[in-house]
C-alpha cells in the first residue's frame, strides 16, 4: 500500500511540475490556459506534503487521488495542444476549445470533492490554500468565458472581403501573436500538422485558415518589406514579394518547390501531400474527394513559372532536400530484397509457367513496397520480361504483370523504359481481353503513362480510348475511376478528344452524370469539361440535352463539380443562341450571379462570361424587336402613301 501511496502521489508532483513548466500560452486561449494552470499549480504543496509524511492513505483518499491523477494527465494533454496547435484554427474554434477547459475544470473540481481533506495528515496552512483552490475550481465551473466581439468581427471580416482593410489584419496579427515572419513560419508548421492528423474532419476549416492564413501573411511581408534574410526567411531578399496563391502549397502554404498533381487535380508540395498520404488519408486535402489513386504527377509547368518568377523577383527558391540523385539509385533496397529480385529475374526469363506466375507476383508486391525497390527491379531488367508476359495464357499471370507494371510507373525514369519496352499495345490488348482485374490495372497503368505528353499520342493511336469507355460502362466502381481518369488525362491531347468523342463517350458521360448515387459524378463533369473545348465534343455534348443537369449541379453541387458544369454550360452556350436561350428559360442568370459571387476562382470567371453572354441576347432581343417596329412603321407609311396616291 505504501508504494501504491508514492506512485500515486509522485504522479501527481509529476504532472504538475510537467503543467509549471509549459510555456506562456500566446495565443487567443490564453486566459483560459493560464487560469487552469494557475489553479493546478497551487495543488503542488498537498501532494508535496503527504508524499514526505507516512501517513497511510485511506481508501476514499486513494480514489480521490485517482481521479484526479486521471483530470490531471487529460489537463496536460489539453494545455499541450493549446500552446502548440494551430493560434489561427483555436482563434476560429474559441467556443469548442473554452468548452474543453470548461469540461476540464468540472473534471477537476470532481476529483477534488472526492478527497477528504479533513482526514488527511496536512498542516492547516496547505488545507486552507487546497480548500481555497477546490472553491477557485467551483466558482470557475459556472463563470463562461467573456467573448472578444472585436475578434469575432475582424475574423468574419476578414474572411468575406476578399481585400480587407490593412487595420484589421493588422489588429489579427497583434491578437493571434502573429507579428513576424518566424511566427507565420511556425503557424504554417502548426497547421500542416493539424491537416495531417485531422484529415477530412477539418472540413470548412481548411478553406477558412488557407484563406486567412494568406492574408495575415501577405500583411507581415508589406509591413516588413525590409525583413532580415538570416533566420531561415530564404524566400525573401532584400524586399518581400508576395507570393501568389497558385505557387502556394495549399498545406503548408509555403513557396512550393517541387510541385505535384494528384487525382483531383490539385497541386501540392510532394512533401506535404506525401506526409498526408503517408497518414493513412485518401481525400484530397482541399476539396476533400477521394482520390482515384495515389500516384503523384510533376507539375513541371508550374515549376517553370515559379522558377521564373523566383528569378524575376530576386528571391531564391529553395532546394528540394534529400532527392534520390544525392544517393545510389537502389541503395535503400536491403539485402533480401536485392536478393530476391535477382532470383526472381532468372524464374521470369527461364521459369514455367507456374514458377513465371510466382514470380510475377512477388515483383508486383516487391515493386508497390518502395520506391527503392522499383528502382532495383527495373535496372535488374525485369521491365522487358514483365511486357512478354502480358501476352500470356495465363489469366492471373497477365493480371500480375499488368499490375507490376502499374507499381512500376510510378517511378518517373521507369515510364520511358516501360515504352520503349513495347508495352503500350500490349496493355491496350490486356484492357481490351482481360480479366477485370487486369483491365482495371492496365487502365491505371495506361493513366500513369501517359503522364508524359508523348505517351498521350501513343496510348491514343494504340486503340485504348475505346476500350477504356467498355470499361467506365461495364467495370466495378474502382475499375471505372481508373477508366475515368486515364480518360480525362488522354483527352488532354486535343487528337484524343476526337477520338472520344467519336467512340461514343459523351452518352455514358452524361448517364454517369444523371447517377447521383453512382459515385462517378465529379469524374463525368471533369472529362465533359475537357471535351467540351473541342468542337466535336461541343456537337456531341449539345445534342444530349445536357442544359438542365448542368444546371442542377451548379445549383447544388461541389464546388469543383460547379466549377466545371459552369465551364461546360459556357462552351454549349458560345455561339448557340439556342442553348443559352434555353440555359436562360431555366433560370442561369440567377444561379450564375449566386456562382460568379460564391464558386471557385474559374467558377466565378465562367459564370462571369456567361452572364455577358445572357446581356448581350437581351440587347440582340431588344434591337430584334427595335427593327420590327421600324419595319412595321415604315411598311404602314408606305401604304399610306400607295392610297393618297
Amino acid at each position: 500500500m505504501e508504494d501504491l501511496n508514492d506512485k500515486l502521489l509522485s504522479r501527481l508532483v509529476e504532472s504538475v511540475k510537467e503543467i509549471s513548466g509549459l510555456p506562456e500560452c500566446k495565443n487567443v486561449c490564453k486566459k483560459l490556459h493560464g487560469n487552469l494552470a494557475r489553479r493546478i499549480k497551487l495543488l503542488s504543496p498537498l501532494f508535496e506534503e503527504l508524499r514526505e509524511g507516512y501517513e497511510e492513505l485511506s481508501e476514499e483518499a486513494i480514489k480521490g487521488f485517482e481521479l484526479l491523477t486521471i483530470a490531471l494527465d487529460s489537463a496536460v494533454v489539453l494545455l499541450k495542444s493549446t500552446n502548440e496547435g494551430s493560434k489561427l484554427y483555436q482563434a476560429l474554434q474559441r467556443d469548442v476549445i473554452a468548452d474543453q477547459f470548461h469540461q476540464m475544470t468540472e473534471q477537476v473540481e470532481a476529483a477534488l470533492s472526492e478527497i477528504p481533506y479533513e482526514k488527511l495528515d496536512i498542516s492547516e496552512e496547505v488545507r486552507e490554500q487546497i480548500e481555497l483552490v477546490h472553491t477557485q475550481f467551483k466558482r470557475a465551473k459556472g463563470r463562461p468565458d467573456s467573448p472578444d466581439l472585436q475578434l469575432d468581427l475582424d475574423l468574419t471580416t476578414a474572411q468575406r472581403e476578399k481585400d480587407p482593410d490593412m487595420a484589421i489584419l493588422k489588429r489579427l496579427s497583434e491578437k493571434l501573436q502573429l507579428r513576424t515572419i518566424n511566427d507565420l513560419k511556425k503557424e504554417s508548421l502548426a497547421f500542416h500538422e493539424l491537416v495531417i492528423s485531422s484529415g477530412s474532419a477539418l472540413g470548412d476549416f481548411f478553406e477558412k485558415m488557407s484563406l486567412l492564413l494568406r492574408k495575415l501573411k501577405d500583411c507581415v511581408l508589406t509591413e516588413n518589406s525590409e525583413a532580415d534574410t538570416s533566420e531561415g526567411e530564404g524566400l525573401i531578399r532584400h524586399r518581400s514579394p508576395v507570393i501568389p496563391d497558385d505557387f502556394r502549397c495549399p498545406i503548408s502554404l509555403e513557396l512550393m518547390r517541387d510541385p505535384v498533381i494528384v487525382s483531383t487535380g490539385q497541386t501540392y508540395e510532394r512533401s506535404c501531400i506525401q506526409k498526408w498520404l503517408d497518414a493513412g488519408h485518401r481525400t484530397c486535402p482541399k476539396t476533400q474527394q477521394t482520390l482515384l489513386h495515389t500516384a503523384l504527377t510533376p507539375n513541371y509547368v508550374l515549376k517553370s513559372l515559379i522558377a521564373l518568377w523566383c528569378e524575376s523577383n530576386g528571391v531564391e527558391l529553395p532546394k528540394v532536400q534529400g532527392t534520390c540523385r544525392s544517393k545510389k539509385l537502389g541503395s535503400g533496397v536491403s539485402d533480401c530484397d536485392r536478393s530476391s529480385i535477382i532470383v526472381l529475374l532468372e524464374r521470369l526469363a527461364n521459369g514455367n509457367a507456374e514458377e513465371q506466375r510466382a514470380a510475377a507476383a512477388e515483383l508486383r508486391l516487391l515493386a508497390k513496397r518502395n520506391a527503392d525497390n522499383r528502382v532495383c527491379i527495373a535496372e535488374a531488367g525485369a521491365i522487358p520480361l514483365l511486357v512478354e508476359l502480358l501476352s500470356s495464357p495465363d489469366t492471373r499471370t497477365q493480371e500480375h504483370a499488368v499490375t507490376a507494371l502499374l507499381n512500376l510507373s510510378i517511378n518517373d525514369s521507369n515510364k520511358g523504359t516501360i515504352v520503349n519496352a513495347g508495352a503500350i499495345p500490349d496493355i491496350v490488348d490486356v484492357l481490351k481481353h482481360g480479366s477485370m482485374e487486369a483491365r482495371e490495372n492496365a487502365a491505371a497503368t495506361l493513366f500513369s503513362l501517359s503522364v508524359v505528353d508523348e505517351n498521350k499520342v501513343a496510348i491514343g493511336a494504340a486503340g485504348a480510348i475505346p476500350a477504356l469507355i467498355k470499361l467506365l460502362c461495364e467495370g466495378t466502381p474502382r475499375g471505372k475511376k481508373d477508366a475515368a481518369t486515364a480518360i480525362f488525362n488522354l483527352s488532354i491531347y486535343q487528337g484524343n478528344k476526337a477520338r472520344a468523342v467519336r467512340a461514343g463517350i459523351v452518352e455514358p458521360l452524361m448517364r454517369l452524370l444523371k447517377d447521383t448515387g453512382g459515385g462517378m459524378v465529379d469524374e463525368a463533369l471533369a472529362i465533359l469539361a475537357i471535351l467540351a473545348s473541342h468542337q466535336e465534343g461541343k456537337a456531341a455534348i449539345g445534342q444530349s440535352e445536357p442544359i438542365p443537369i448542368l444546371m442542377e449541379v451548379v445549383r447544388t453541387g461541389s464546388p469543383r463539380n460547379r466549377e466545371n458544369a459552369a465551364a461546360v454550360l459556357w462552351s454549349l452556350c458560345t455561339g448557340d443562341l439556342q442553348q443559352l436561350k434555353t440555359a436562360r428559360d431555366l433560370g442561369a442568370e440567377e444561379a450564375l450571379k449566386e456562382l460568379s459571387e460564391n464558386g471557385t476562382d474559374r467558377a466565378k470567371r465562367k459564370a462571369g462570361s456567361m452572364l455577358e453572354l445572357f446581356q448581350r441576347i437581351e440587347v440582340a432581343d431588344t434591337d430584334e424587336s427595335i427593327n420590327f417596329e421600324c419595319h412595321v412603321s415604315t411598311s404602314v407609311s408606305a401604304a399610306v402613301r400607295i392610297k393618297k396616291e
